[in-house]
Order: C-alpha cells, then sequence, then structure tokens
C-alpha cells in the first residue's frame, strides 16, 4: 500500500509540476497584460470617438448659433404717395403697377432722412451706398404689406427691416475691415457707418423667426432665407412615410414570422429583405426617378415622390426590426394563449403583438430618424430645386414642388456666400435637433412599455 501511494503521488515523467492557484503563472500574466491591453484599446477608440464628436458638434454650433439672429434697421418710413399712387385714386391694380422698385426708394429715402435727423456723418459715402444697407428683401415685404391695407399710403410708419448680408456679417464677426477691402459688394467705409448706426440705435440684432418661416432665397438675398418649405416639406414626408412603412413593415413581419410556411420562397424573401437593408441609398434614388418620375409621370420634386422613395428605403429596416421584436417575445405566451383555445390570429393579435408594439414602435422611430437624414436620393428627385412658394395643404399639398432639411442644407453649403454656410449650419442644428427628439422618444417608449419576462 505504501509503494501504491508513493507511485501515485509521484509526478508522471513530462508532466509539469503542479502549481498552486494563488501562485501568477507567466501564462497567467500573460493573458493578464494582453486584457488591459484590450481594455486599453477600448478606451481610447472611445475617447478618440467622443472627442471627434464633440469637435463637429461644437464647430456646427459655433458656425450655426449665428444663423438664428439676424441685423435689423429700425426707422420711420414715409410711405409718399406721389411714388406708391401717383393718381392718387387708392386703386389696387393702379398701385399694383408699383415694382419693388419704387419701394426700394421709398426705404432708401426714409433712411436718409432719418440719419439725417439723427445727424449721424455719412463720410464719404453715397446714398447708393448707404442705401445698400437695406435686404433687397424689404421692398418686396414692404410692397406687401401696402397693397393689402391701401390706407396706409401718405402716412408715416414704423419699419423694422433685414439688414443687408454684409452688414448682417459684420455684426456677428464674420465680415471684418480686413476682408471689406477685398470684397465688391462692402467698404470699411460702410462697416464705419454700420458701427455709428448701432451707437444711434438704427442699426441693432435679434431673434430671427424668419429662419423657421421664410422660404429659400436667391444669392442676392441671403439674409431673407429661411427653413420654412424644407420644414414643410420634411413633416409631409415623414408623414407619409410612416402611412406607407408602418402598416406594410408590420403586416409583412407578422406574415413572415407568424404564419409564412418555411421554404425555399420564405427563404429568399429573408435573404432579399437583408439583401435591401444594405443597398446604398442612391440606388433607391435611382429607381425612384425610373419608375415613379419617368415611367408613373408623378410630379418631379413633390413630397409625395419623395415619400415613396424613401418608404422603399426604410421599409426593410423597420420589417427587420418588427421582426425580431415578434420573436423576442417568449414561446411560453403563443403555447398559453392557444392552450387556453384562442385561434393563432387571435394570439398573434391579442397577446403577441401588444407584447411587440414597444420594439415596433422604437425600430419605426430609428428608421424614420434615419429616413429624416437622408439626402442622396432625394437630389436624384429633383427636391435640389429651388423652391420660394409653400406648399399647399394636406393631401393636395403633398403633390406640390418641395424640398427637405437635409437638401437645404445641401443646397445652403453648395453655395459661395458665407451667410448661407451659415445658414447651413444653423439648418444642420434644426435638423439634429429633431433626430435628437425622436431617438429620446424610441428610448422613452421602450423603456415606458418594456416588458419583462
Amino acid at each position: 500500500m505504501t509503494d501504491l501511494a508513493a507511485l501515485d503521488a509521484a509526478p508522471m515523467p513530462g508532466a509539469k509540476p503542479a502549481q498552486s492557484i494563488y501562485v501568477t503563472s507567466p501564462e497567467m500574466k500573460r493573458r493578464n497584460a494582453a486584457e488591459r491591453r484590450f481594455r486599453l484599446y477600448g478606451l481610447v477608440a472611445i475617447a478618440i470617438s467622443l472627442t471627434m464628436l464633440t469637435i463637429m458638434l461644437f464647430t456646427i454650433v459655433r458656425d450655426g448659433t449665428s444663423a438664428f439672429f439676424q441685423a435689423k434697421l429700425s426707422f420711420p418710413v414715409e410711405l409718399t404717395e406721389k411714388v406708391l399712387d401717383p393718381k392718387g385714386n387708392r386703386d389696387a391694380a393702379e398701385m399694383g403697377k408699383v415694382t419693388t422698385i419704387g419701394y426700394t426708394k421709398v426705404l432708401a429715402q426714409s433712411l436718409m432722412v432719418e440719419l439725417e435727423r439723427q445727424k449721424i456723418d455719412l463720410g464719404t459715402l453715397t446714398d447708393k451706398e448707404v442705401a445698400e444697407f437695406i435686404s433687397k428683401d424689404a421692398a418686396g415685404g414692404l410692397r406687401a404689406m401696402v397693397l393689402a391695407d391701401p390706407a396706409l399710403i401718405g402716412t408715416t410708419i414704423d419699419s423694422t427691416v433685414l439688414a443687408g448680408g454684409r452688414i448682417d456679417g459684420y455684426l456677428k464677426g464674420r465680415v471684418t475691415m480686413e476682408s471689406a477691402k477685398l470684397d465688391s459688394n462692402i467698404t470699411p467705409e460702410q462697416l464705419e457707418l454700420a458701427d455709428r448706426l448701432r451707437v444711434a440705435g438704427i442699426l441693432s440684432t435679434g431673434w430671427n423667426w424668419g429662419f423657421f418661416t421664410n422660404p429659400d432665397a436667391s444669392d442676392q438675398r441671403p439674409e431673407a432665407a429661411g427653413l420654412g418649405v424644407a420644414l414643410i416639406g420634411s413633416a409631409y414626408l415623414m408623414a407619409l412615410v410612416a402611412l406607407m412603412c408602418l402598416p406594410v413593415g408590420v403586416a409583412a413581419s407578422i406574415y413572415l414570422e407568424e404564419f409564412a410556411p418555411k421554404n425555399r420562397w420564405t427563404d429568399a424573401i429573408e435573404v432579399n429583405i437583408s439583401n435591401l437593408a444594405a443597398v446604398p441609398s442612391i440606388v433607391f434614388g435611382i429607381l425612384g426617378l425610373a419608375i415613379f418620375i419617368n415611367f408613373a409621370g408623378f410630379a418631379q420634386s413633390s413630397s409625395f415622390v419623395g415619400a415613396l422613395v424613401i418608404s422603399l428605403m426604410t421599409l426593410p429596416t423597420i420589417i427587420i426590426a418588427t421582426r425580431a421584436s415578434i420573436r423576442a417575445v417568449p414561446p411560453s405566451i403563443r403555447d398559453a394563449a392557444l392552450g387556453v383555445g384562442a385561434s393563432k390570429m387571435q394570439t398573434v393579435f391579442h397577446h403577441v403583438l401588444p407584447l411587440a408594439m414597444p420594439g415596433i414602435l422604437t425600430g419605426t422611430i430609428l428608421g424614420l430618424a434615419t429616413a429624416l437624414g437622408e439626402t442622396a436620393p432625394l437630389l436624384l428627385i429633383g427636391m435640389v430645386a429651388f423652391v420660394d412658394n409653400y406648399p399647399g395643404l394636406p393631401m393636395s399639398g403633398m403633390m406640390d414642388p418641395a424640398t427637405a432639411l437635409p437638401v437645404q442644407v445641401y443646397s445652403w453649403a453648395s453655395r459661395s456666400d458665407p451667410a448661407f454656410i451659415e445658414r447651413s449650419n444653423g439648418a444642420i442644428i434644426v435638423l439634429l435637433v429633431f433626430l435628437v427628439v425622436m431617438n429620446v422618444g424610441a428610448i422613452w417608449l421602450r423603456r415606458r412599455f418594456e416588458r419583462r419576462w
């Protein structure tokens, strides 16, 4: 027995000597070191990502916040009857013959009168150079106001009009004395006069509501450009995409997950859905251009065509998310419903679908948020066109020409005037706010209605 015990205790030839688990071996040290390096790599990657994201957001906010403010001129305007209604009969047809040129003259003369009244030194500036302080958009707004109320002619009103783009840029720091020396649209003397107007209270900066309500403007009036048409177009676009994608996506997901037989056809459908979710968005734009515009003959650049294209792109994502939510419902729920005599359809619609609804809503909202930021498909169907008229009310307005927020950002960023670059950054901020709200809403819905088993 002693000899057998000694043989059992003796190590086998070539075997490693036994080590205590309390003693760190060289192999364990290498594994621990590799794990620490991997954690360090992950932390470095996260830090780099957050740093780049912070820099990007800081740059956008720094350059785009000024778009929410606008330089304005405040002075009394004398609506001269001799210019605006030469015949004095207050006939709308006759008054309509006076173009914006006449109203520009009235504004310029009133500004000169106010400068003389306050004894503001104009230096060597001519009347024309002083008149350039007023935005070219101001005359159109004044004309519309007078035509709507002809009784204003012959009176003097307190008016607040937009200042020109270069003056607005000077108040925001985008235009400087050095850049004015190289700019044919502004002179250092005009900027010096702008300083004197600020001291006199004629020139000031205020909140720019027109940025959210005005339509796009031409290159000659960047200070008047707004997101009004783009916001309406995006609202129409998202409403139509939701109406098209949610019923079809949920119905297709329920059929494929609960009712469809498992054969080669359903396998092919599932593979194609997964492949469509990975197709570049510009391919859907080419498809929409070929089918909906060239073949079907729908109106170009309308919200309806844009919604059709975006729906084709978003539908696979919603189907995949919905199927995952349905699949996450425990089989015991189905077994219990079937066990008490419920039919297959009752089981799905009364038990499975309500439990999967939080995930379905979350996936749908995230899919719509992704669709809201798409640009390439909309460019190909013509939604990048210059649109300065608001689309009509639903439903007819959804066939009118419109644009969308990401397309408006692209349009402004492609223009040379720095004022449009500022507005493109401001539009990006608005778009990011919408995306954050939609993502927060998705998270809230998941937390609010989530069930745990």
